[in-house]
């Protein structure tokens, strides 16, 4: 049996020169370094997912929506990277996930938010509640990076080396990885049947 552990790391914000794929890019390399692990980067801003979502029971979901289906479906766990806005997380992350419902229960999501002075720990507490109402299992390790324009290095790089970051994702991915092989042991022994 494959051990390995899939890891889709969605990237929420859809916004000109939002700050996600920085922080998206320097998750996935600290991922790519543990054996075990294969990340799927999913950039919400690439999927195209419609705004409006269907009545209960309508017609087939759109072409983006069953294009992303089967990424979502083969992941053992999610982690969010997130920023924090107006005290929330950006509206195509809800719909994305409103999106979804199979391909998120039981697994583990991990949050890596930033934002001001809160490191997006107020759009990680919402999401916990969301992704919780989905039969995910958001775990309470995550990653906050407050006031992350500061975390650059003189050379331009990001996080600088004394950002204490690179600590706390170290912790988010042994805990992820935990709960994702506990989980898809369960689920292989018994089917959720949310």
């Amino acid at each position: 049996m494959d051990d390995t552990i899939r890891l889709a790391v969605i990237i929420a914000s859809t916004r000109d020169g939002r700050f996600g794929p920085t922080v998206a890019g320097w998750f996935t390399r600290h991922v790519r370094r543990r054996p075990g692990l294969e990340p799927d980067v999913i950039d919400l801003a690439e999927t195209a997912l419609p705004a409006v979502l269907p009545d209960h029971g309508d017609a087939a979901p759109p072409a983006p929506v069953r294009a992303l289906a089967p990424r979502l479906a083969a992941a053992d766990a999610f982690a969010v990277i997130t920023p924090e806005y107006n005290h929330g997380y950006p509206a195509p992350l809800k719909t994305a996930i409103d999106w979804y419902y199979a391909e998120w229960r039981a697994k583990p999501v991990a949050i890596v938010s930033y934002g001001r002075d809160t490191g997006g720990a107020l759009a990680a507490a919402q999401l916990r509640q969301v992704f919780t109402e989905v039969d995910a299992v958001a775990i309470r390790d995550g990653v906050t990076l407050p006031r992350y324009w500061e975390l650059f290095a003189a050379d331009g790089s990001w996080p600088k080396e004394s950002a204490g970051c690179d600590t706390d994702v170290k912790v988010t991915l042994d805990r992820l990885t935990w709960w994702a092989r506990a989980l898809r042991d369960a689920r292989a022994r018994r089917p959720y049947d949310g």
